[in-house]
């Protein structure tokens, strides 16, 4: 029977590790091990990663890779990836390789405008209420003058703020709509701490103001928006159709046309497109965390602006014209490269070192280009050799290291596969008969 606990918090992080392996764990030698194991032998960078979060005790490793040879805008980068899944920087890295001798890929920010909002009631006059946001508007920004200084010194800062009527969708629901510029910031606690100074400004004056004193007006709560369908950044490749033919020996035009046609059904079939997306964010989420970037705002951001016409939808998009394939992708990123982890995690520092000290434009382009690579790279196996060939040799590695194969075995195991078709028990069958021998 699993026992509730009080003050765990103000627990040690040996008491806690003491009372969750005696009541939930069995006493276990062996996960006392695991958990002790992962710990860093370096105390002050330990301590660092205890801080991050509350209760810690230990740290969940991702493998921290590279995807060499992305030509961007004519710079080469190399790209810091951080996933668990199987392929996915081998799959990037081959469509790196690809476009290099095609151009590269180009990649351009459209905006980096986000989104907080202060949500209220309000019960009245919807004329007088209008009125009154036009009076107290220049209070709202004057208040914040204290949070907003130094961003506005750099060329960020408030945009603007709208009063927006929702009482159609919600009786009496009403939002401040503020947009922001937060320059290299990912800006969430610049954002929430203007939005709660406009909603203290909102109820004082409304208290005190002639057209809305009569009037019941109350903050249900003030919060950034993940949404930020503004903040786009495009990434695209292109080059004749004629150049599409590789080392696989593929039929160009044959495969521009498969290509176009899946990328439409994806356009057009939710079921096609929900798999087509997170093959996007494969590549976009790997970056996004090694970069210390908040990947869940990322995809809440991203799978709602794929969403946004009513009916969810591709995130890339693909045509054939006058002899030239073009290949491209538009979605919101709101990323940041100062703040948060960016100064504290070390290798996050190490991340961002790699890729030149990018400004949150040159990441957002970065970004965005992994997505599109990675979404090239399964829809070029999609539509030729099939997904399964080339992601069951990746994992035979995972499921080799499962049955415990030695180095020597791993290599006889991996020979023999380049002939053979992977599948789970195909591998336990090959490894068996070499242990039988």
């Amino acid at each position: 029977m699993t026992q509730t606990v009080s003050g765990f918090s103000k627990l040690s992080k040996s008491e806690k590790i003491n009372w969750i392996i005696k009541h939930h764990l069995q006493d276990s030698a062996d996960a006392r091990t695991i958990i002790l194991q992962y710990w860093n032998s370096n105390e002050a960078l330990q301590n660092l990663h205890d801080e991050f979060i509350e209760n810690t005790i230990s740290n969940y490793y991702l493998p921290f890779a590279v995807a060499p040879n992305f030509k961007i805008n004519n710079a080469i980068y190399t790209i810091p990836m951080a996933i668990e899944e199987s392929s996915v920087v081998a799959a990037a890295s081959k469509a790196a390789k690809f476009w290099l001798d095609r151009g590269g890929f180009k990649a351009e920010v459209i905006n980096t405008s986000k989104v907080g909002q202060v949500h209220f009631n309000y019960t009245g006059s919807i004329q007088s209420l209008q009125d009154f946001f036009k009076e107290i508007k220049p209070k709202l920004i004057s208040a914040t003058e204290a949070l907003t200084g130094n961003m506005i010194k750099r060329g960020g800062g408030i945009i603007d703020i709208e009063l927006r009527d929702k009482s159609e969708l919600l009786p009496n629901y009403y939002q401040l709509h503020a947009t922001f510029e937060t320059l290299d910031a990912m800006g969430a606690n610049f954002i929430n701490s203007c939005l709660e100074q406009f909603a203290h400004t909102l109820k004082d004056e409304a208290t005190t103001n002639a057209y809305t004193k009569q009037n019941r007006l109350e903050v249900i709560m003030s919060i950034l928006s993940n949404y930020v369908p503004e903040c786009l950044v495009r990434a695209e490749v292109s080059c004749k159709v004629e150049d599409l033919k590789d080392n696989d020996g593929i039929n160009p035009e044959d495969f521009a046309q498969k290509f176009v046609q899946a990328v439409k059904i994806a356009e057009v079939e939710p079921y096609r497109a929900v798999t087509h997306n997170k093959g996007i964010m494969n590549g976009i989420d790997a970056v996004v965390l090694a970069t210390g970037n908040d990947f869940r705002a990322v995809e809440a951001g991203i799978h709602a602006y794929a969403a946004k016409d009513g009916r969810y939808k591709s995130l890339s998009h693909a045509s054939v014209e006058n002899g030239i394939f073009k290949f491209w992708i538009e979605i919101p990123l709101a990323l940041g490269t100062v703040g948060g982890l960016t100064k504290l995690h070390p290798l996050v520092k190490v991340a961002l070192q790699l890729l030149g000290n990018p400004t949150a434009k040159d990441l957002m382009k970065i970004t965005a280009v992994a997505g599109l690579a990675q979404n090239f790279a399964a829809l070029k196996s999609l539509t030729t050799t099939g997904i399964q060939q080339g992601h069951m040799k990746m994992h035979l590695m995972n499921i080799l290291n499962q049955l415990e194969a030695t180095s020597e075995e791993k290599q006889l195991i991996v020979a023999h596969f380049k002939t053979h078709t992977v599948t789970h028990n195909s591998v336990i069958e090959a490894l068996k008969a070499h242990r039988t021998k």
